[in-house]
């Protein structure tokens, strides 16, 4: 599997930051590290159990915010990481971005939207 980074902008109500994502196709939030939660200004709306990749379960806060990315905008809910946790581009904000990772190119590309 390869490690695929983007860059990314996330907006709160005391500012924005521009973070290097790690794009997660297996996480189904995104997440931001506790000194970017800050400056931004987030704060916690809820709280999630999340299963890690060895199994383990963790707690973690959850809040909102807005993202810019090259390929489009939009409101996303993320999780609040602690300091030494890696920024993280998950799921549900791709889709809501419309968008999904092609693993071999490695690159995101448009989603084929279904209304069944």
């Amino acid at each position: 599997m390869g490690i695929t980074y983007i860059e990314g902008r996330f907006r709160g109500p005391k500012g924005e930051k521009e973070v290097r994502l790690l794009i997660d196709s297996g996480a189904t939030y995104s997440l931001l590290p506790e000194a970017v939660w800050k400056e931004i200004g987030l704060t916690p709306k809820r709280e999630h159990t999340f299963v890690l990749a060895d199994g383990r379960t963790i707690e973690r806060k959850v809040s909102e915010c807005y993202i810019i990315l090259q390929q489009g905008e939009a409101h996303t809910p993320v999780i609040l990481g602690e300091a030494d946790d890696e920024a993280l581009l998950g799921v549900v904000t791709l889709e809501i971005l419309g968008l999904v990772f092609n693993p071999f190119k490695r690159t995101l590309e448009p989603m084929r939207m279904l209304l069944v």
